[in-house]
């Protein structure tokens, strides 16, 4: 991201946007797990300094290092897709108004590199997408908890979706509501300080131009805002939508590159202790708070599980609940990953027995709960009466007091608490069999 930005802006913006990048506490959190979001911003952010260095070399051979980085993207992710279809118009943009001797070869190995990237998203299209429909995937995310970064006619507002939903990008990228807020702002006026410079004032010789710029860093946030209204891809508050940090924190330092004060270490300054606060006070909800991520809370929580549920138990858990428990008690998975895929599925656990719910089901509500139970226990057989433990943990608590308020009806009215974000209760199948006539 510094070279990249160096070559098209100055070499303050591009070491402000090397701060950010380097200290965003989500890209922090991320390069900290075995994921793929990592090895998708490289290749992102590899493409954007490959495709520059291409256009102004004039250099078919960086165009094919370009095109491979953009394959290395879209191996990666699906959100890639988006990111190859923006950078696809801004290149297109780019060779277009471009008429240096050598264009004509630079357009076809870029042209051809865009063939095979369509026919490698062709490929996925209609070979692992449909797999994943089958699965009700797309169906169960989009329904739970990613439901608030898909626009749903009639719940939300057409207007409002839109500056809603970028906010929740900006307050996820920097942990922070306020910070966010900030962050938000500070992009809108890179935005708008480029769409305001005359093509002459723009970037270095046969750089991109200010407008174009502003093409290639606004159009990720578009499109993606385009495709969650359609229904197609989440657009807010999550990891599915880290590959924008990229056009976001170029944004921001464009922003506070145009900020002039008396003494310009001032920006650097004022910029680390943004980044300083929202990393040691990070208030991103509804995500899990500081003081509920310590280990040793689910550390206690299996010690109590293990001192108080006897040998024979059956444990009882939704899908995210049900991961934490695989990973943490059993050792090995106790869910449903591949499909075909049962509403319920039982799984041992050293001397008990786990079962939980498939991953459209990923947490329990109030309102499903009895639904759930009763389900579990007409699937195995469990007959009235029978004692269940619930394990309840994970970062969506939403409905957290409305399903405590359920639990008594299930014979449990005071429920094991570690944390805000951990809940153990035994539940009796059928009710509590002390209110039965």
């Amino acid at each position: 991201m510094y070279v990249w930005l160096k070559k098209i802006t100055t070499a303050q913006t591009a070491l402000l946007v090397l701060i950010l990048a380097a200290f965003a506490p989500s890209l922090i959190e991320l390069s900290a797990e075995i994921r793929q979001y990592g090895v998708l911003l490289f290749f992102v952010s590899a493409s954007l300094y490959l495709s520059e260095k291409a256009l102004q070399q004039n250099s078919p051979q960086w165009m094919i290092f370009f095109s491979l980085s953009l394959y290395g993207a879209l191996l990666s992710h699906y959100s890639a897709l988006l990111f190859a279809f923006s950078i696809g118009v801004y290149m297109l943009v780019r060779l277009w108004f471009d008429q240096r001797e050598g264009r004509p070869r630079l357009f076809l190995a870029w042209a051809t590199g865009q063939i095979v990237a369509v026919a490698l998203v062709t490929y996925f299209l209609l070979t692992h997408v449909p797999h994943l429909r089958e699965m009700g995937m797309a169906q169960g995310i989009a329904g739970t908890w990613l439901r608030k970064s898909i626009y749903h006619p009639g719940e939300n507002s057409l207007l409002l979706f839109p500056v809603q939903q970028t906010l929740r990008v900006f307050t996820y990228l920097f942990s922070h509501g306020f910070i966010g807020a900030v962050a938000l702002l500070g992009f809108l006026a890179g935005i708008i300080w480029l769409l305001r410079q005359k093509a002459s004032q723009s970037q270095p010789t046969q750089g991109p131009t200010t407008h174009q710029l502003a093409l290639l860093i606004g159009l990720p946030f578009v499109a993606n805002c385009v495709v969650a209204i359609a229904g197609l891809y989440p657009y807010g508050g999550t990891r599915h939508n880290v590959y924008l940090a990229p056009f976001a924190v170029a944004g921001i330092a464009i922003g506070i590159a145009a900020w002039k004060p008396r003494l310009i270490w001032i920006r650097a300054l004022v910029l680390l202790l943004c980044l300083a606060f929202c990393n040691w006070f990070p208030a991103p909800p509804p995500m899990i708070r500081a003081r509920n991520h310590q280990r040793a809370l689910m550390d206690h929580a299996v010690v109590f599980l293990s001192q108080n549920a006897p040998p024979g138990s059956i444990l009882f858990a939704d899908y995210q609940s049900g991961l934490l428990l695989g990973y943490y008690l059993c050792g090995h998975r106790v869910v449903e990953e591949f499909g075909p895929l049962d509403p319920y599925f039982q799984a041992e656990c050293g001397s008990y027995t786990v079962i939980t719910t498939q991953p459209q089901e990923w947490k329990f509500y109030s309102t499903d709960l009895p639904r759930q139970l009763a389900g579990a226990a007409s699937t195995f057989a469990l007959a009235p009466g029978t004692k269940l433990w619930l394990f309840d943990a994970g970062w969506i608590t939403d409905s957290g007091p409305l399903l405590r308020k359920e639990l008594p009806q299930f014979g449990c009215p005071a429920p094991h608490d570690f944390g805000e974000n951990i809940l153990i209760c035994e539940l009796t199948v059928g009710g509590d069999s002390s209110r039965q006539p």
